[in-house]
């Protein structure tokens, strides 16, 4: 009975503990299940985590993008806003000595070629002396002789090929230098040809050569930086007689004003969003870029002319573009100045406004330049002395035109009369004036722009005094005339302009007058001074240098 109690404890231990273990693999596999399904909720939670972390990054990028948008935008506007400033800042100074180009050789280097081969040494092909026995066997000596000589003979045979080498290397490297003191010849030759270039363009221009000037204040305006996209095109003409530039000069089109405003991300259509820059605030924009363009190339064309050869400066800015209404190509003048150094450098650029200064000056601005609104220029580029303008060739009619300088006194008032006769003036001549020049009181019959135009014209070889135009204003009073105009053979100085500045009066030098009796007369003159002539007594003394 003990015996079948023993073995039903047994049993029922063995039971126990099968359960037991039962429990044990249960509990393991239901914590391994339990660690599987945490670790894969920590995957799914660590795979969200990380797509809401690109996704936070992904619109944090898209933000940064469109601020980045807005700013390259406001640095534009920022740099169009500071034209003038930034020239002032930089103080472009051009010197033709600078554009010299340095003599600058590298050393010669033959490199392998300067190394020469040391020559085949005689010891190295003869055997060493008999020692012994064998200095005395006669057939051991015979063969010692016989290798000597085999080793002689070697070795002269080595000598020619290193000699041959030799002069092989020396031949190549005297080859090379030769090819390097060439070179060095002709680049010495081609720099001493553009120093001598320079030199002689820097004694031009010293002296006052029109077309050393024209070339120099060309480079200036090339050398003057702006923003890209800017045509930076110009003509110049220069009037020695009155110390005159004119330049027809390229301004850009209302399409450099950004029209973006400010980008923002939209997160809903995933895409970045422009605003549009008010068109008042680009218009206003362009107007300040056109005067903030002209006051600048005036600044940098007076500040470079170390000579004082630029009296006074006429500036028409032109832009090229489409009529919108017609889809052709045209070219309008935005704005047209003419300026004194004297004037000019009364003005304190770091606190104009650009546009109030240019009034300030007495310039024609457009009053819709982003409409075309165009303006007369103050002088017309093609009415400047046509020597100096490239497109010109004067040499080939010269002889072929009548000298103004030559005419009798009656012939050249018939010309004048006739001239703004066919310019649609009532010109009707009056007595002859005290300098044997023309004097007209003429009737433009135009309506509102109309009314009575004194006339004066004066045949003189140097520069018109400014008492001549003081003349012609009380003149014009006295006769209760709208408009006063002198013509001259010769040109006018900056007291001239500068009196004449905002006052109702035209000044038309030689090149002037040649032009109006071309394109109003089809009469090809030409103007060239006779030795003898000589200038009326009160104007002479009041000539402007």
């Amino acid at each position: 009975m003990a015996q079948k109690n023993n073995f039903s404890r047994l049993v029922l231990q063995t039971e126990r503990e099968k359960e037991s273990d039962r429990k044990i693999a249960e509990k393991a596999k239901k914590a391994a299940r339990q660690a599987a399904e945490k670790a894969k909720k920590e995957r799914e939670r660590a795979k969200l985590l990380n797509e809401k972390e690109r996704a936070k990054l992904y619109i944090e990028a898209r933000i940064l993008e469109a601020e980045e948008k807005t700013e390259s935008v406001e640095e534009v506007v920022e740099e169009l806003e500071n034209l003038l400033s930034t020239s002032i800042k930089k103080k472009l100074v051009v010197e033709l000595e600078k554009f010299k180009t340095p003599l600058i050789f590298a050393p010669f280097n033959p490199g392998i070629l300067a190394v020469a081969e040391h020559p085949p040494l005689l010891e190295k092909y003869l055997p060493p002396e008999p020692t012994g026995m064998a200095k005395v066997l006669p057939w051991a000596k015979k063969k010692h002789e016989q290798t000597v000589l085999e080793g002689r003979e070697q070795h002269a045979a080595a000598y020619e090929a290193y000699q041959a080498r030799e002069k092989l290397r020396k031949d190549k490297l005297f080859k090379a230098k030769t090819q390097y003191d060439d070179q060095i010849a002709l680049t010495r030759r081609a720099s001493e040809a553009h120093h001598k270039e320079i030199d002689e363009w820097k004694a031009n221009l010293r002296v006052g050569l029109p077309t050393a000037i024209v070339d120099f204040f060309t480079l200036v305006l090339e050398k003057s930086e702006y923003p890209d996209g800017f045509p930076q095109h110009a003509k110049l003409a220069y009037v020695p007689e009155s110390k005159q530039l004119v330049i027809e000069y390229d301004l850009p089109t209302f399409n450099v004003i950004p029209e973006a405003g400010v980008y923002k991300y939209l997160k809903s259509k995933d895409e970045l969003i422009e605003s549009v820059r008010p068109i008042a605030q680009r218009k206003s924009l362009y107007a300040s870029m056109v005067a903030q363009i002209t006051l600048r190339t005036l600044y940098e064309l007076f500040a470079n002319d170390q000579h004082k050869h630029l009296e006074t400066i006429v500036l028409n800015g032109y832009v090229d573009s489409i009529d919108k209404g017609t889809g052709r190509a045209v070219r309008v003048c935005l704005v047209t100045v003419r300026t004194t150094r004297d004037v000019f450098e009364q003005l304190d650029l770091t606190k104009v406004d650009p546009v109030v200064c240019l009034k300030t000056l007495s310039a024609s601005i457009s009053k819709s330049p982003t409409e075309l609104t165009p303006v007369r220029p103050v002088v017309e580029f093609n009415m400047v002395d046509p020597r100096f303008i490239e497109e010109t060739d004067v040499i080939s009619s010269l002889d072929s035109r009548q000298n103004l300088m030559e005419l009798t006194p009656s012939q050249f008032e018939s010309l004048i009369t006739n001239l703004f006769q066919k310019m649609g003036l009532e010109a009707r001549q009056t007595q002859a004036s005290r300098d044997g020049g023309v004097d007209c009181v003429a009737y433009d019959p135009r309506p509102i722009f109309g009314g009575k135009v004194v006339i004066q014209a004066k045949r003189y070889k140097h520069t018109v005094g400014v008492s001549a135009v003081r003349d012609l204003f009380g003149t014009m009073q006295n006769e209760g005339a709208s408009k006063g105009i002198l013509v001259t053979t010769s040109g006018y100085g900056k007291a001239s302009y500068e009196f004449a500045s905002g006052k109702p009066l035209e000044l038309l030098d030689g090149a002037n007058l040649l032009h109006l009796l071309a394109e109003h007369t089809g009469i090809e003159a030409k103007i060239i001074m006779i030795e003898s002539w000589k200038d009326p007594q009160p104007d002479t003394l009041v000539a402007e240098e």
